[in-house]
């Protein structure tokens, strides 16, 4: 819906992968993450043995009157568990005991809330703050601000103070209150340090850029969509950048103006996002890709089911949560999988069918269903459901066979002048073929040299009848909005302009200053005379007109030659109504000509991280996922092993 941008990438990543079959031997740099996960995975099965039992842990025989464990009633029962589960009771009663005691605190948590009014966050902190699988809390009255909770994160956690705290998937603002923004005691709170590292400094020391930490740039970012988002292509677009919101084929889509602005902004923090999340920036990227929700749902529903935008932002978010091992968010990240799931269904249709009828071919899209079955199966390891997560793992192992490109058809593509963005993308969207797959990238290039074509005399056309309304004495801005307004239809432009008589540039300096021109006028309400108005109306129209005869009758026509009365008597033009300043008025500000300057380098900033291909969200290399993948199946295969 966006124009892209192509991204070269290594020929490494058209390599055979490893069969999955094979679990993978080194694991100690994931050693944190698999314990972390095999603690979850463990205490969710115990949860659901506990329940189904009627086993109450924070009550004796568990607990002792001073919330100490039940040591022999914990063993015993850690006994019972350890044979259904396939692990030694050693290890169930170090779980049960973690889980006793979570239940004790949350308890104790309770009761302060309840008495006192002081709430028990639970903060999750980024990866190298956490120490192991320990949990962190903070205790905090709600009615205090964001920014005094940041500060208390970070001192008692030792974060930096620049940061993101994000609830339930959304960004918890500034300047209101907690209990506003609806943080709720036991609420858990993701925290994303934004500032870069004293190592990552000392590496950019040496370049010109000037360092600008994450936060900037995320601000930077949101400026600049913010400025695209209120232009609506009425300006030259060679000078004043807009985004157009089109479908496949490239026409444009009419979206009401409240809604394009939130579709452009969503899309356009969605892309910066994604540009993140391929540098492996997650915490930053999360926090676009949260912004980017936010402003899809302005966006009406109806919108959102016809594009598959919506679905591949939920597919992002939880991408960045498994990313950043945020077990946490287990509850919100299947919320999201449930709306990316139910979005592709609506967009693409019963086994695709409306993709097929679109596009012709699905194959580029499976990418998106295999990250979806992918996580999907990972949430169900985690909550205990072996079964479905292995159901997950076999419908992913098959796409991604499938998906995997053949690298010496890749070669042969590169060696037609293909990129291997369009090589990889046609060979999934044709299945391998490699006939099939040329065919269709040259079909593809085609068609964009076709859409560019038109837009060339879109463009054209539109600089014509600019330049034959400014002939009328109206100017190349006020020329541009009224085509604009009236869809390029040049008649409804004009009438539109003459509704508008303020808009008539009047040219004081070429008309009525010389004296050749005084005879001119003259000979010129003669023939509106002639041409059977009143003598009165013809000078006053020509007037209105700024001395254009052309004009001074088609406003003499349209009012039957009856100029009414506000017409002949205007009030003063106002300030906004004059014509703001453009390349022809060198006389703005300085100030304002910085603020341009800003606006203009912000604007350009951001479309660069606008991919030019329209697929490139579709393009990717399947390194990531083959890693998970593995790790998925070696924790489903060695359930009670840790991974490293």
């Amino acid at each position: 819906m966006t124009k892209t941008k192509t991204e070269t990438v290594s020929t490494d990543d058209c390599k055979v992968k490893p069969p999955l079959s094979i679990v993978v031997e080194e694991r100690i740099s994931a050693c944190f993450k698999g314990q972390m996960a095999q603690e979850e995975y463990l205490q969710s099965k115990l949860k659901t043995c506990l329940r189904s039992d009627n086993i109450q842990l924070w009550k004796a025989p568990y607990t002792t009157e001073n919330n100490e464990a039940g040591q022999q009633a914990i063993k015993e029962l850690a006994e019972k568990y350890a044979p259904s589960l396939n692990l030694n009771a050693t290890e169930v009663e170090s779980a049960l005991e973690a889980v006793r005691a979570l239940t004790v605190k949350r308890g104790k948590a309770n009761e302060t809330y309840k008495t006192e009014g002081v709430a028990t966050l639970e903060i999750s902190l980024p990866k190298k703050y956490k120490q192991r699988s320990q949990r962190h809390y903070l205790e905090t009255k709600l009615d205090i601000t964001s920014n005094q909770l940041i500060a208390m994160i970070s001192e008692q956690f030792g974060v930096g103070p620049n940061m993101k705290l994000i609830l339930s998937g959304r960004t918890v603002g500034a300047g209101k209150t907690l209990q506003e923004q609806g943080v709720k005691h036991n609420s858990k709170i993701m925290v994303l340090s934004l500032k870069e590292s004293e190592e990552d400094k000392q590496k950019m020391a040496g370049e010109e850029k000037q360092y600008q930490n994450k936060n900037e740039t995320i601000t930077r970012t949101q400026k600049g969509f913010e400025i695209l988002s209120e232009r609506d292509g009425s300006m030259d677009p060679d000078t004043t950048p807009f985004l157009e919101i089109a479908d496949q084929k490239g026409n444009p889509i009419k979206i009401p103006p409240a809604e394009r602005k939130a579709l452009i902004l969503a899309m356009g923090l969605h892309e910066k996002g994604r540009s993140l999340l391929k540098k492996k920036d997650y915490e930053t990227s999360l926090c676009l890709l949260l912004q980017a929700d936010e402003q899809f749902s302005k966006c009406g529903s109806q919108l959102l089911n016809t594009v598959d935008n919506y679905a591949v932002l939920q597919l992002d978010i939880v991408w960045c949560y498994r990313a950043l091992e945020n077990l946490d968010y287990l509850q919100n990240a299947k919320e999201r999988l449930q709306k990316a799931e139910s979005c592709f269904l609506k967009c693409y249709g019963e086994e695709q069918t409306r993709l097929l009828q679109i596009k012709g071919n699905s194959g580029r899209e499976e990418v998106l269903f295999l990250r979806l079955y992918l996580l999907q199966g990972f949430l169900f390891f985690l909550r205990g459901e072996d079964q479905l997560a292995a159901e997950k793992v076999v419908k992913v192992e098959g796409l991604y066979r499938q998906l995997c490109v053949d690298p010496e058809q890749m070669t042969q593509l590169l060696a037609l002048g293909y990129t291997e963005q369009e090589a990889r993308l046609g060979l999934r969207a044709c299945r391998g073929n490699l006939n099939e797959a040329a065919n269709h990238i040259s079909q593809r290039r085609e068609e964009k040299a076709e859409m560019k074509r038109k837009e060339r005399e879109k463009r054209r056309k539109r600089m014509d009848d600019i330049n034959t309304l400014r002939e009328m004495g109206y100017s190349e801005r006020d020329a541009a909005r009224a085509l604009h307004d009236a869809e390029g239809n040049l008649d409804r432009a004009f009438q539109i302009l003459l509704g508008n008589y303020c808009l008539v540039e009047t040219r004081s300096n070429d008309t009525e200053s010389s004296g050749t021109d005084s005879s001119n006028r003259e000979v010129m309400i003669n023939q509106l005379v002639f041409l059977g108005f009143d003598r009165d109306s013809a000078v006053a129209a020509l007037g209105l007109a700024g001395g254009n005869v052309q004009l001074a009758a088609q406003l003499l026509v349209h009012h039957r030659g009856n100029l009414p009365p506000d017409i002949l008597s205007p009030s003063p033009r106002s300030s906004s109504s004059e014509e703001p300043s453009t390349s022809s008025n060198s006389a703005g500000s300085p100030i304002n000509a910085r603020d341009e300057q800003m606006d203009l380098d912000l604007v350009n900033e951001v479309l660069g991280d606008i991919p030019n291909h329209e697929e490139d969200y579709l393009d990717l290399n399947l390194e990531e996922e083959s890693e998970v993948i593995a790790k998925l199946k070696s924790y489903l295969e060695t359930k009670h092993q840790p991974p490293c």
